[in-house]
C-alpha cells in the first residue's frame, strides 16, 4: 500500500473512532433552550443559572444556553408548552423537579406531557433533611417515636414536593400532624423557628445554610435524610449529609429488617424523583442516542472542572450530576410504578390530605 494510501487509511478509521461530535463540535452555533416551568426566584430556575455556563463550557461546540422561566398551574403549564414544541436535536430541555413528576406519576388533570416517555440527558441530586425540635425529647432518628408531644409538620402540598416527606412518615409508621398550605418552605422553616411547627423537612442547600446553623446552637435536631441510589435502592446515605441515616436505614434500626411493601415502593418512587435525581433534564422522546452520548460526556467534563467542584460545594455541598443509561433507567423507573403503587397513592392522598382527582 503507498504512504498516501496507508495514511488515508489510518485517518478514515481515526474519524470513525472518534464520536461524531468530537469532530464537528455539535451543537456549534446553536441554542440550547432550558426551559424552567416555575418562577425565576425559585431553586429549580437558580439551579439552572448556575449549570448555565458550565455547559457552555463544556458541550462541544459550546452551545449559548438560554434558561426560559415558564410558570403557572404547578409547573404544569411549562411542562405542557414542552410536550407541543419541544425539539428532537437536544436544543429544548425541560428543567424540573418533581413537582411536575408527582402530577404526572397521579394523573392529575391537566397533564398532557409524557414525562416517562422523555430522555433524561442529566440530573442534580437535590436531597432534603428531616429535622425535629429538641422540644420533643428527639434526640436522633432512632428515637423518634418517644417523642415526648404530638409530633406537627408543615408543608405546602401533599401531591407537591412534600409527598415524599409524607411518606416516608407512612414507611416509618410515625403518627404525624400534617398541616398543609404554607406558601413556601421559607415560611414552614419560620414557623419552626417559632415553635408552631416541630418537625420539618428543608432541601440540602437551605438545611446547610439555614438549619446547620439552628443544629449547632441546639435549637434543631437532624434526624435523617431521603437517602441516595445503591444497586438500585434508595438506601444509601446521602453524600451531601453523609452523617445522617437514610430512611431505609432509620427503618432497619426500628425493625431489624429492611423495609419493603406498598408503604416502601411508593416512598422509593417518589422519592427517587425528588431527592436522588432532583432537578432533572428533560428531552424529546426521539432525541438521538448520540445527543444522550454528548450530555453523558459533558456531564463528567463538568463534575471533573476544578471551578465547579468548588462552586458546587458551596451550593450543595459538592453534589455532582448524573447522566447516561442507569439515570435514565432509574429515572424512567420511577416514573413508571405499578398500578398497586398509583391506587395507594391515590388513596392516601384523597382520603388522608383531602386531595382531589
Amino acid at each position: 500500500m503507498s504512504g498516501f494510501r496507508l495514511t488515508a487509511a489510518v485517518a478514515a478509521l481515526t474519524c470513525l473512532a472518534l464520536p461524531a461530535w468530537a469532530q464537528d463540535g455539535h451543537f456549534a452555533g446553536k441554542t440550547i433552550e432550558i426551559v424552567v416551568p416555575f418562577g425565576e426566584g425559585g431553586a429549580t430556575f437558580v439551579s439552572a443559572k448556575f449549570l448555565e455556563p458550565y455547559f457552555e463550557k463544556h458541550l462541544p461546540g459550546n452551545p449559548e444556553i438560554d434558561v426560559v422561566s415558564r410558570p403557572g398551574g404547578g409547573s404544569i403549564l411549562g411542562a405542557n408548552w414542552f410536550e407541543q414544541n419541544a425539539k428532537s436535536d437536544g436544543t429544548t430541555i425541560l428543567f424540573t423537579t418533581s413537582s411536575t413528576a408527582n402530577p404526572f406519576v397521579l394523573g392529575q388533570d391537566g397533564v398532557e406531557y409524557r414525562l416517562a416517555d422523555y430522555r433524561v440527558a442529566y440530573s442534580h441530586p437535590f436531597s432534603a433533611v428531616a429535622y425535629t425540635s429538641p422540644d420533643t425529647g428527639v434526640t436522633s432518628a432512632a428515637d423518634i417515636k418517644n417523642a415526648s408531644v404530638p409530633l406537627i409538620y408543615g408543608g405546602i402540598a401533599a401531591a407537591a414536593s412534600d409527598l415524599p416527606g409524607l411518606l416516608s412518615f407512612e414507611v416509618l409508621d410515625l403518627d404525624v400532624k400534617s398541616v398543609l398550605g404554607f406558601n413556601g418552605r421559607g415560611p414552614v422553616r419560620l414557623a419552626f423557628e417559632q415553635g408552631e411547627l416541630n418537625l420539618d423537612y428543608q432541601f440540602t442547600p437551605v438545611y446547610l445554610t439555614q438549619v446547620v446553623p439552628s443544629v449547632e446552637e441546639g435549637r434543631a435536631v437532624p434526624l435523617w435524610t431521603g437517602g441516595a441510589m445503591q444497586d438500585g435502592v434508595l438506601k444509601a446515605r446521602d453524600p451531601i449529609a453523609p452523617d445522617l441515616p437514610s430512611v431505609y436505614e432509620v427503618y432497619e434500626m426500628m425493625n431489624g429488617s429492611a423495609p419493603s411493601g406498598i408503604e416502601w415502593d411508593a416512598f422509593q418512587g417518589i422519592a427517587s424523583v425528588t431527592y436522588a435525581y432532583g432537578l432533572t433534564g428533560y428531552m424529546h422522546p426521539d432525541t438521538p442516542e448520540n445527543v444522550l452520548d454528548i450530555f453523558a460526556e459533558t456531564v463528567a467534563a463538568i463534575n471533573a472542572d476544578a471551578e465547579f467542584q468548588t462552586e458546587s460545594q458551596e451550593v450543595t455541598n459538592g453534589a455532582r450530576l448524573n447522566a447516561g443509561p442507569a439515570t435514565e433507567a432509574a429515572v424512567k423507573a420511577a416514573l413508571s410504578p405499578s398500578q398497586e403503587v398509583k391506587d395507594y397513592l391515590r388513596n392516601l392522598l384523597g382520603e388522608k390530605y383531602g386531595v382531589n382527582f
